[in-house]
């Protein structure tokens, strides 16, 4: 089947500009994983015409999606889907500068689970091949492509759901992969006791598998700890530390779903006071904190609220928090943007400024540097905010509206939502809905 990608719409194009490596939005929040944005030169009024609309440097149409845009090398990646005569999953790689297509790779893919607007997880892309980098898609249906970056031709590719006889997840395969040296890690509830596999990267074969659980939705992240690595994984109903050579777990910390696996947001290293924690939190078990013992590979908590009852507790359902000086700034069911005492889980406050209260209404909080002011949130109505979260309250400095909201996925929502993480590089944002893929010029004038 053919299909065409629509040329980009340019809206306004700013001068060619030195695009800094290490200023890549290469995989899921960002080059550490962590939500930080660690440019500088950065706006700190956005730029909106009569009607709030921010001016944005191109625009350019795709199909329905909740993935997160990556960009890497002056290329950004974003996957989405087509449900015409037959369902297709599609990879695009579009021109950093212009929004040019170079190149997409398609193929078919049946859904059988809810919301069904395409891919979730985040196009990985993988430089450390000198001259050589990959990007590692994995669709909502688990299907896994490993790309030439620069001109899409495939590696190699396995179909997960098949080969690993998963059950799979209502809302399919969404956890976004994570590579280190050559091993690709990936969330994805297949059997037998492999709801976690780690697969060579260079040809995808299996080299461990690991836990006998259903897969959440929530990425992995890797840490230090007791002098080793370890991988952090929540899957449906426990969080994990495991060994990241062979699968086997160091420490584990009970969060069993109450109605079904519902866990996304992804789990934070913190330190503070000298101390380094772990947190995590799900939309219907709660939040806790975990102490990480630095003498050994172990976990004791802290705290764990989860009675959904209660009027300050944080069930976060896709978003992830930020946590900064021994507070915790996290969105709640209604979309309450809440402040939490890190220690103790005390609730110091709650705005309901930054996005309409709806339930589980989203916000995405991504940090300007490792001083975390200010906070660049980017909220379900399509509206990026610059903002200063404290322990005193919550200080909008500037909004504008972004992008419109889609209906494609959430036809409930009147007006539709923007689910996907935006990706933030080169001072830029940008953001997709199930239209469009939008990039906006964010650097001081």
């Amino acid at each position: 089947m053919m299909f065409i990608i629509k040329p980009a719409i340019i809206i306004s194009l700013a001068l060619p500009f030195a695009l800094v490596a290490e200023h890549d939005w290469p995989q899921w929040r960002g080059p550490e994983r962590d939500g930080v944005w660690r440019e500088s030169g950065l706006c700190t009024e956005l730029e909106t015409d009569n009607e709030g609309w921010i001016k944005l440097k191109w625009s350019v149409d795709i199909a329905a999606g909740y993935s997160q845009p990556t960009v890497a090398d002056d290329r950004v990646y974003v996957t989405d889907r087509l449900d015409d005569s037959e369902e297709i999953e599609r990879v695009h790689c579009f021109d950093f500068e212009t929004g040019k297509h170079l190149w997409s790779h398609q193929y078919s893919a049946e859904y059988t689970v809810g919301y069904k607007s395409g891919p979730r997880a985040a196009v990985l892309i993988d430089k450390s091949t000198k001259d050589k980098p990959r990007a590692y898609s994995l669709g909502g249906m688990g299907h896994l492509h490993c790309l030439d970056a620069k001109t899409g031709k495939v590696i190699w590719k396995r179909d997960l759901a098949t080969e690993y006889q998963i059950e799979m997840p209502r809302w399919g395969i969404a956890a976004s992969p994570l590579i280190e040296g050559d091993l690709l890690f990936l969330q994805i509830g297949g059997n037998p006791e492999a709801c976690v596999i780690a697969l060579d990267k260079h040809t995808g074969k299996e080299r461990w598998r690991a836990i006998d659980d259903d897969a959440s939705y929530v990425a992995p992240i890797m840490i230090d700890q007791a002098n080793r690595r370890v991988l952090v994984v929540y899957t449906a109903n426990e969080l994990f530390g495991l060994n990241p050579d062979t699968g086997k777990a160091y420490w584990s910390f009970a969060m069993p779903g109450s109605k079904w696996p519902i866990g996304i947001s992804t789990p934070i290293l913190t330190t503070y006071q000298g101390n380094r924690y772990l947190f995590t939190t799900n939309a219907h078990v709660g939040s806790a904190l975990l102490l990480l013992d630095e003498n050994k590979p172990e976990i004791s908590k802290v705290w764990h609220k989860n009675d959904v009852r209660s009027s300050d507790n944080l069930h976060s359902l896709i978003p992830t928090p930020y946590i900064k000086d021994g507070y915790i700034y996290g969105t709640h069911q209604k979309g309450e943007l809440r402040c939490l005492e890190l220690l103790t889980g005390k609730l110091m406050w709650e705005s309901t400024e930054a996005v309409e209260p709806d339930r589980f209404a989203t916000l995405h909080m991504v940090a300007q540097g490792d001083a975390g002011q200010p906070i660049w949130i980017f909220n379900e109505h399509g509206e990026l905010i610059i903002a200063e979260l404290s322990p005193e309250g919550y200080k909008q400095n500037s909004r504008g509206k972004l992008m419109h909201r889609t209906a494609a996925g959430m036809p409930s929502r009147i007006g539709g939502v923007t689910w996907a993480h935006p990706a933030f590089a080169y001072k830029h944002v940008l953001a997709r809905n199930d239209e469009q893929l939008v990039c906006a010029d964010l650097s001081a004038r």
